[in-house]
């Protein structure tokens, strides 16, 4: 049982570049997990830091999903959860 989203990318992209189109797509979604759930607000050195290693962990992860395991499908879960866990914090705090 595979990735539908490895096989989507092999059927679309070929594997010539599929690591690289793997790691640009599990970055993006690990920023967006990263600030939706996790952020807080830090110094412009210590920011860039936490992204340099996002950066060097995202190589890990990229490694499971050329592997055939659900990384990207996870990461967009985590993505739609913390959205809606975000949205159902604004209109609470909206509310009070």
């Amino acid at each position: 049982m595979g990735s539908l989203v490895f096989d989507l990318m092999l059927h679309y992209f070929g594997t010539k570049n599929i690591f690289w189109y793997f790691f640009i797509l599990i970055f993006i979604l690990s920023v967006i997990a990263y600030k939706l759930g996790f952020a807080r607000e830090l110094s412009l050195l210590k920011s860039f830091f936490v992204y340099v290693l996002l950066f060097i962990g995202t190589f890990i992860t990229t490694l499971f999903a050329v592997l055939k395991l659900p990384i990207v499908e996870s990461l967009v879960v985590i993505c739609i959860i913390l959205g809606i866990y975000r949205f159902r914090l604004h209109l609470e705090r909206q509310s009070r």
